[in-house]
């Protein structure tokens, strides 16, 4: 049994945060329905190029985006704007335990489908609504986009070059890290909801905002701040509290130093010839080092410029002191410890064959993750899921197709 086997969710959600943390429910056994709408289906299936490619390494209509957060879902294409898709919800949401959905605040009550009306169908469901600036508040009615809660959020502010160098400015991260730590917080809410529904017998409202969760993730630098009044900076790939812990040139390139604590800089500068900066009193302490910083940076770059990057890594690993390269994602995936944890995992897929994924880094040693589906094709799962789930007959489901309440 998978951990979350008895688990069955009802996914109206797109783009990005909602699917991933519905795609680690399922990768934990739930049974997680997609409902998309009929015709163009989530957003992320158009964002392409890149496309997955077929076995002849021809373009697929499915997206990389698309796939890299919908696996082990049934798709079931229904248009919820019309009373015999909202009917069909309905039903489904009565067999479901948990309802997740990112539309416009308001927008799903349209349709008879918000919480107050769904929550009378079945008092044990727990919904869960993600919006860019939660259920209220003066901003409720804006869309929310990551890029958009990135710069409001803080997260940009403190990201890039410092002011005056070269390229300086604010900076969003290479990834959409707003989506994503909100996927990751929407996935505690809910298991936090089904446990506490072990005690209660009853469902909630889960109402979450990527505004809210990019505040939470600005977590020390937020505290910096409020414990000084001071606004953090940015500081290229330097740390506000830890020093040195940033990248460094090398003979050959570039390497990251992770100095956490005052025992291994003393072993970095026994490493590198220099024990007696250990000892200095400008540097014997992280405090001091943070103080000093101008001081001692410029010494350890003039020093890590005498190796290559595979050298001080050789060098450093031995003794101790947190090291690495700055890989590319080429690099990434062949990596020796990454191949080893098996972070790239293949699929069959009815189109192309097979798909490649990122592999779930969810470790569990009784119940572990499963990959049993590849991410479905629109509306895949229809029939099946109407006729066996709710018992709705061929006929009518051919009726409700040629009618396009259910995508063919």
């Amino acid at each position: 049994m998978a951990a979350l086997s008895h688990v069955r969710v009802l996914d109206l959600s797109r783009i990005l945060a909602g699917p991933l943390a519905t795609q680690i429910l399922a990768d934990l056994g739930a049974d997680v329905i997609k409902i998309e709408r009929p015709d163009t289906g989530d957003d992320t299936r158009s964002f392409g190029p890149p496309f997955v490619k077929n076995q002849d390494g021809d373009d697929t209509t499915e997206s990389a985006y698309y796939s890299s957060c919908n696996r082990n879902k049934k798709s079931v294409a229904i248009d919820i704007s019309r009373s015999e898709g909202q009917e069909l919800i309905y039903h489904l949401a009565a067999t479901s335990d948990v309802f997740i959905e990112n539309f416009k605040v308001g927008t799903l009550k349209r349709y008879g489908l918000d919480y107050e009306t769904l929550s009378k169908i079945n008092p044990r469901l727990i919904y869960c609504s993600i919006t860019g600036f939660g259920q209220d508040g003066p901003y409720a009615q804006r869309p929310g986009y990551d890029f958009l809660i990135q710069g409001m959020g803080g997260l940009m502010s403190v990201t890039g070059r410092p002011d005056g160098e070269p390229g300086a400015g604010p900076q969003k991260a290479g990834l959409s890290l707003a989506d994503i730590t909100t996927g990751l917080y929407a996935t505690i809410s809910i298991l936090a909801a089904l446990a506490e529904r072990e005690q209660s017998g009853l469902g909630q409202q889960i109402d979450l905002a990527l505004l809210d969760v990019q505040v939470a993730c600005l977590a020390n630098q937020a505290m910096n701040f409020l414990t000084t009044g001071k606004e953090p900076v940015r500081m290229g790939n330097g740390h506000p509290n830890v020093v040195p812990y940033q990248d460094l040139k090398t003979k050959d390139g570039y390497m990251i130093l992770a100095v956490g604590n005052d025992g291994q800089f003393s072993k970095f500068c026994l490493a590198v010839g220099h024990p007696e900066w250990a000892e200095d009193q400008r540097f014997r302490t992280n405090a001091t080092r943070v103080a000093n910083r101008q001081h001692l940076i410029p010494l350890l770059n003039e020093v890590v410029l005498t190796r290559t990057t595979a050298e001080w890594i050789a060098l450093f690993e031995q003794c101790g002191v947190p090291c690495g390269p700055i890989n590319g994602v080429k690099d990434v995936f062949a990596d020796p410890q990454v191949v080893h944890r098996g972070m790239q995992i293949r699929i069959p897929h009815r189109l192309a064959g097979e798909v490649p994924l990122v592999a779930s880094p969810i470790r569990l040693s009784r119940t572990p993750v499963e990959y049993l589906k590849a991410p479905p094709m629109l509306g895949e799962n229809s029939t099946e899921v109407l006729s066996s789930l709710l018992g709705v007959s061929a006929e009518r489901i051919e009726e409700l197709k040629d009618a396009a309440v259910v995508g063919r």
